[in-house]
């Protein structure tokens, strides 16, 4: 394997030994191997800390940059032996252009408020700016020291380079091309990366300590460095994530680094010699161009849980009681909604999310139909393209129904007749037995009609018994599962 000052005798170029720049200069010596295995399908689909290699694209010789402009659904690749920078359909993980450059294609990156894309040229020592309407060169940013990786900050219009020649970050104005700050880094600095909302710039240092310097862009100063995996060269950010990405060219892996802690979260195989790596934020992907094999890996993130806790406006509560169950969830959005059930039965369906501030939603249910006892109610969010499903329970107990019973007389022509009124919680309850007696003796028991009411018409004969008997005529209910029992009485006139 050569080193870098194989290739830069003469040139005055300091003494460094940069492992991307040794996978790229290799990399003549390599593609007869590359294709070979592509071929084969020598490169399997890796799998670690919940991310996945789902496709393998073949691109231009010793693809070494990777640029994603989201709108567009577009991934632009640069290759370092071929010159040129290949143009990628999300849609189809296809090439559908090459924009044919000279002086060793090095890193890219897209701005898609502008629509233009940077191309860096690590031995011409300069900055290709293309127009992405129409794939052709606009521009050539002179003045840097050996560039590699480039970054946007579409908001505030700036681009950052990376200047391995002397371990610095150049600052470069969109508006007129010109380098407005330079920034001391750590050694062999490689790649560059911008997070514009929380206005962080990330730069991977591909020296022997393995790191990643983080620059604050509102003064242009160094305010942390994290170590990664063996020269690190590439790195993107996913702001929505809070997800760093970094591609360590000397061990073959993807280091994820958590945004808000610093620290690396997981560490990914995939292919040979990974140089670029970029993230599309609305699908959670990240492309990585693999330089020794050719080839691009393809990422997908597993999506953030969120939180789902469960709420009851009356626990417990009795059958027949309104009750609201709300649900609370975050972080998400506004996508999604939440399905109410109790154990198999479905109570709420699909219910729409509404904000509760920050990143919490909310949804809620109401609902009568809860049978008595404990209750599992069960919240269960859809989860979208930013979130994954999850779901959140509550037990929710649930008491048989206090019921009342009134009586009285009634006559139909000489007969007597009883009305008995059963309620619960002040609602009529339908299809209850009530039965009538008087002492010992039985006399009739109908079933309670929708308005709560039992009727019962006593023949002469039974009117007669009571009027004998003097006694008490009783009403009673003898409830069941979901009602208590209740009683009341009536003297014979």
């Amino acid at each position: 394997m050569h080193t870098r000052q194989d290739h830069q005798a003469g040139t005055g170029h300091h003494d460094r030994t940069s492992a991307r720049w040794r996978a790229a200069a290799a990399a003549t010596t390599v593609i007869a191997a590359a294709a070979l295995a592509l071929t084969a399908g020598a490169v399997p689909a890796s799998a670690a800390g919940g991310y996945t290699v789902t496709a393998t694209i073949p691109v231009d010789s010793a693809p070494i940059g990777v640029g994603v402009d989201p709108a567009a659904g577009t991934v632009y690749v640069a290759s370092f032996v071929g010159d040129g920078v290949s143009v990628i359909s999300e849609a189809t993980n296809t090439v559908t252009d090459t924009i044919n450059l000279y002086g060793h294609a090095w890193d890219v990156a897209v701005d898609p408020v502008a629509g233009t894309v940077y191309v860096t040229h690590f031995y011409d020592q300069t900055v290709s700016v293309i127009d992405t309407g129409t794939n052709t060169v606009t521009a050539t940013i002179p003045g840097l020291s050996y560039p590699e990786g480039v970054a946007v900050d579409p908001a505030a219009g700036t681009v950052y380079v990376a200047n391995d020649g002397d371990d610095t970050v150049s600052v470069i104005s969109e508006a007129t091309n010109n380098v407005t700050a330079t920034i001391p880094v750590g050694p062999v600095p490689v790649g560059v990366a911008v997070d514009p909302a929380a206005g962080i710039v990330y730069v991977t240092n591909s020296g022997a300590d393995g790191t990643v310097s983080v620059i604050n862009a509102a003064n242009n100063t160094v305010t942390a460095t994290i170590p990664v995996g063996s020269a690190p060269s590439g790195v993107a950010v996913d702001p929505a994530a809070g997800t760093v990405y970094v591609a360590n060219d000397g061990d073959n892996t993807v280091s994820v680094i958590n945004a808000g802690t610093n620290t690396v979260t997981a560490t990914i195989p995939v292919g040979s010699a990974p140089g670029g790596v970029a993230v599309d934020p609305s699908t959670r992907t990240a492309y990585v161009a693999n330089n020794a094999d050719s080839t691009v890996s393809v990422i997908s993130a597993d999506l953030p849980v969120p939180v789902t806790a469960v709420g009851s406006s009356q626990d417990p509560s009795t059958f027949g009681q309104k009750v609201t169950f709300t649900a609370t969830i975050a972080p998400a959005d506004a996508g999604g909604t939440i399905t109410f059930t109790d154990g198999s039965t479905v109570l709420c369906s699909a219910v729409p999310l509404t904000h509760a501030g920050g990143s919490t939603y909310k949804a809620k249910c109401a609902t009568t139909a809860l049978p008595v006892g404990a209750d599992t109610i069960t919240t269960a969010y859809s989860g979208d393209t930013s979130y994954a499903a999850s779901a959140g329970t509550l037990t929710q107990t649930v008491a048989q129904a206090p019921t009342a019973l009134t009586a009285r007389f009634g006559t139909s022509h000489k007969d007597l007749t009883l009305t008995a009124k059963l309620t619960a919680s002040g609602h009529p309850v339908s299809g209850q037995p009530v039965s009538f007696s008087t002492g010992t003796t039985p006399l009739c028991t109908p079933d309670t009609s929708a308005d709560g009411e039992a009727t019962c018409t006593l023949t002469a004969a039974q009117t007669a018994l009571a009027e004998q008997d003097g006694d008490t005529i009783q009403a009673s209910y003898p409830g069941n599962a979901n009602y208590q029992p209740s009683s009341a009485s009536l003297t014979p006139p």
